[in-house]
């Protein structure tokens, strides 16, 4: 099946609910992955929510390897733009990206801890780090805050918001799975990065999406990015891909 992908700007999409902004915090971390950030982000535009996003020093290094852009605090909004159109193939133009959907986005510096986020009084939704490498988990286990990244996630905890972390890496070792039942014992949502195939994979934009995904079904933020199980064996093989794009 030829991929086709979600057009985010269509005239149904959801609009940005009236009142005072209340963005989702979205972290990036250094870890492998930026296009499960990219998919997240991008759905959370398509379901009208604001978004504040931090991008750490390691993860832009990450995203020139993976991507070959580069991430820069001036140039930001065209950055971004250029990072939410490309596919997880590496297709430049992959995804629609519009002038509205990028006035809801907020861009803090990492090294900026006076920022916003960094305040428990910042009315932030919630957060999620997408990719979460095992230096992010151990600095938010450790309630460390070295940079806006962790500050903005043990605010979260400490706050009693939603609070998703989407860890990347594999193997795990023992420090670090003691640290990611400290977030869960915290209060956070630990999400691997593995996806499933029940879904009726096609692409491998499909798979990038089911751990977006997932990683929205824990912070409660409605989404089309996968098929659903419905306990009906077999179906992904009858079906051609997600079927929800």
């Amino acid at each position: 099946m030829e991929f086709t992908p979600s057009d985010t700007s269509s005239p149904g999409a959801p609009q940005p609910a009236p009142g005072p902004r209340r963005p989702w915090v979205v972290g990036v971390s250094g870890a492998s992955g930026t296009p499960f950030a990219a998919s997240v982000l991008r759905a959370l535009l398509a379901a009208g929510e604001a978004v504040d996003l931090v991008v750490s020093r390691a993860s832009r290094l990450t995203l020139l390897d993976e991507t070959g852009i580069a991430f820069r605090d001036a140039y930001w909004q065209a950055d971004l733009r250029q990072w939410l159109a490309r596919g997880a193939d590496g297709s430049p133009e992959t995804f629609r990206v519009t002038e509205a959907e990028l006035a809801r986005v907020r861009y803090w510096p990492a090294g900026d801890l006076a920022a916003g986020p960094s305040s428990g009084s910042y009315p932030a939704k919630g957060m999620l780090i997408v990719p979460a490498s095992t230096a992010c988990v151990a600095g938010v286990a450790l309630g460390l805050s070295k940079d806006l990244l962790q500050r903005t996630a043990s605010v979260t905890l400490k706050e009693r918001r939603p609070l998703v972390v989407a860890v990347r890496e594999t193997p795990l070792s023992g420090p670090t799975l003691k640290q990611l039942v400290a977030l869960d014992e915290a209060g956070a949502v630990v999400l691997p990065a593995s996806p499933a195939f029940y879904a009726g994979a096609t692409h491998i934009q499909d798979l990038v999406d089911f751990v977006a995904g997932r990683a929205l079904d824990a912070a409660g933020v409605p989404h089309g990015l996968y098929r659903r199980w419905e306990g009906e064996l077999g179906r992904a093989s009858r079906e051609e891909g997600p079927g929800v794009r």
